[in-house]
């Protein structure tokens, strides 16, 4: 009881917006523009670092594996 007296007397004063409501929109817009470039800009890092610039890795990534592995061992499994 005394809860929702003390409630009944506060008095609810209404304080008007710093800015009009819809720059708050449009400031999220440009976030989410700018957030939006930098995912895209790093849409082809990995491929631009997984370049690699030795001759042999060169040599080595894109063979099929027949001339690379096993191609030091003689033999099978003792």
């Amino acid at each position: 009881m005394l809860h929702t007296a003390a409630l009944a007397a506060f008095e609810y004063t209404e304080r008007p917006l710093p800015v009009p409501a819809i720059v708050y929109g449009i400031i999220a817009a440009i976030v989410f523009v700018f957030l939006g470039i930098v995912t895209w800009s790093y849409k082809d890092v990995a491929r631009r670092h997984n370049a690699p610039h030795d001759p042999e890795a060169t040599q080595h990534a894109t063979s099929t594996g027949s001339e690379t592995h096993g191609s030091g061992h003689h033999g099978g499994h003792h």
